[in-house]
């Protein structure tokens, strides 16, 4: 093996675009191809709608009109504009921008001066205009080089703003496609958190009058125990309820920014409810009992916010516990006291919880102390090394639920032991829905893996990044696909709406020749083939995944793995979905299988 050479001429120096364009997921996380709600296309759309909010929180302009066709993406705010002689720097020189001025911006998000730079030079076409004062300057790049660039004058009405236009590149992006749902969603939070702001989606209006308010009655419906609560102050503004689903439901957001992962105001937020509850009572009622069952949204503003991350999905600042804790009280105990019929209801439910929690820890150490009889590892789990937590693979962690030993055994031997565990189901687990919670302590293999995920008493001790199902193809694995998203949703709901349950997509053909073999996730693919490779190839139809060989399984299970992620698009139409699918027999379901139903023969 020759000796490398290592001289002044391995060193290399990157121009920050270039810098960007290597090390993609250091400025926007994950690529991805637009399937995940956290992939980098949408991210990119993020990065430029949060310059606009900032322009309006700093209350420039109420509207931002965004369109997004066949892969491009327009967005014009009707703001200040950037200064004319500084817009080409603005978005491709890395540290340039005004949000490092305080009194220019005192509450944004963007604070690192690389969102919209990430943005151009991600790009594979890229246009900024700034209208300003009656004059205008246009910069277009291509992949983050400038290409032209010209100042002119407009005519008088044309207003002030910014207007950024995009399409992803697709070498970076390779086959991406954005989804509507998924951006309509963070439109909406938008909205709800900047009240007065209208933005327009491809024509359609979003707007909020009752900002996290709204929010919490659009998603959660009208199943709440009492009136929902709203503060709203300078700073900080929060809503919550409670509702008789199992589990808490939170959406946290710092200067207009979603953190999925919470983060410090979060957890300030929880301490200030318990806080304020427990002085109104005079009571020392314990915090689980509190906010079993809550549903609550929390909005802080930050002038200097610290992130986990570049994606900025959990804060960091600790020095903004204190005063989020004391105003949260102090507005919990003032709100109660304003409304003693909410406060009888929210006593009911705290105490109601307490008794459930009492009965649950009894039949608990019953289940454990099964448990351990049985045998000391749990029982069903291939379990892997490294787990979610650890700084080494732990984000790439999954665990996959299958449908008996025969269809884990091609995983078994193919699988990454590093971060892949395996969890076999005996079959048909038992259907939840209309069962409380303390059931779960009564069947086996549900408490198996409710234990093997760690997901016991809060599924911030998750042990993997991803929960896998992986089923057959047919009527029985998609029986137990729906028994599983039954479990999880009625009692870890948690676990979908924070996006860590996904589908296995597997191949249902595969089509070869002497010369090559392809497999095939439908019957058009199929075709598509078997024209291709000719009348003499051989077509191979996968019944069950236990007929896929453990060598060619790996492939399915590697790098080039398909995941559908399973999303909800708002909680409230849950409780519904669930009672028709999975409820008692009705006259309703009959006829929609009858009006459904595919009829399979196999040749």
């Amino acid at each position: 093996m020759s000796k490398v050479i290592y001289d002044e001429s391995k060193i290399k120096t990157l121009s920050s675009l270039e810098h960007i364009r290597l090390r993609t997921g250091m400025y926007i996380g994950r690529l991805g191809n637009g399937d995940n709600p956290d992939d980098g296309i949408y991210i990119l759309l993020k990065e430029v709608i949060d310059n606009s909010i900032d322009e309006f929180i700093m209350g420039n302009g109420n509207r931002i009109d965004i369109t997004i066709l066949d892969n491009k993406v327009s967005v014009r705010d009707y703001g200040r504009g950037i200064p004319l002689g500084k817009v080409v720097e603005c978005v491709s020189v890395i540290n340039t921008g005004a949000k490092y001025d305080n009194d220019v911006f005192q509450f944004s998000v963007g604070l690192n001066g690389v969102g919209t730079k990430a943005v151009n030079a991600l790009s594979k076409w890229f246009r900024v205009v700034s209208y300003r004062d009656g004059n205008y300057k246009e910069a277009i790049f291509e992949r983050g080089e400038l290409k032209s660039e010209k100042t002119d004058k407009i005519k008088s009405s044309i207003q002030n703003g910014t207007l950024l236009e995009f399409i992803p590149d697709e070498d970076i992006f390779p086959e991406y496609a954005f989804n509507i749902n998924f951006i309509e969603k963070r439109i909406w939070n938008y909205a709800y958190l900047n009240t007065g702001l209208t933005l327009s989606l491809n024509g359609e209006i979003f707007s909020s009058k009752n900002g996290l308010v709204d929010l919490l009655s659009d998603n959660i419906g009208n199943e709440t125990i009492y009136n929902l609560a709203h503060f709203t102050e300078k700073k900080l503004e929060f809503a919550f309820s409670h509702t008789y689903n199992y589990g808490e439901i939170y959406y946290s957001f710092v200067n207009g920014q979603y953190t999925s992962d919470g983060g410090t105001h979060l957890s300030a937020f929880k301490e200030g409810l318990v806080k304020g509850v427990n002085a109104y009572y005079r009571k020392n009622y314990k915090s689980e009992d509190v906010r079993e069952g809550m549903v609550a949204a929390v909005s802080v503003k930050v002038q200097s916010p610290v992130f986990e991350s570049q994606t900025k999905n959990k804060l960091g600042n600790t020095e903004v516990r204190s005063w989020i804790v004391n105003d949260t009280m102090s507005a919990v105990v003032e709100w109660l006291q304003k409304n003693s019929e909410i406060a009888k209801k929210l006593e009911e439910k705290i105490i109601h919880n307490e008794k459930l929690r009492t009965e649950l820890t009894a039949i608990k150490k019953e289940a454990r102390t099964a448990a351990k009889k049985i045998s000391i590892k749990i029982p069903k789990l291939k379990d892997c090394k490294f787990h979610l937590g650890d700084k080494k693979f732990g984000e790439d962690s999954m665990i996959f639920i299958t449908e008996g030993d025969s269809a884990s055994g091609s995983m078994v031997s193919c699988r990454d032991v590093l971060n892949q565990a395996i969890f076999s189901l005996r079959g048909k687990p038992a259907n939840m829905y209309g069962k409380t919670r303390s059931e779960i302590y009564k069947n086996a293999e549900l408490y198996n893996l409710m234990m093997a995920l760690g997901i016991e008493n809060d599924i911030e001790n998750l042990r993997y990044s991803k929960i896998i199902i992986a089923t057959d193809a047919d009527n029985d694995g998609y029986h137990i696909r729906n028994l599983m998203l039954t479990f999880f949703l009625l009692y870890f709901e948690k676990l979908i709406t924070s996006n860590r349950v996904y589908i296995l997509e597997t191949p249902l053909f595969r089509v070869r020749n002497k010369k090559e073999t392809c497999y095939c996730y439908s019957e058009k693919e199929r075709d598509r083939e078997y024209a291709r490779l000719g009348q003499n190839s051989e077509i191979t139809r996968f019944k069950g995944l236990g007929e896929i060989n453990p060598s060619e399984f790996g492939q399915f299970i590697g790098k080039d793995i398909r995941l559908l992620p399973v999303t909800i698009q708002t909680i409230k139409k849950v409780p519904k979905i669930l009672e028709f699918y999975m409820g008692k027999n009705t006259p309703e379901r009959r006829d929609f299988i009858m009006q459904n139903l595919l009829e399979e023969i196999d040749a």
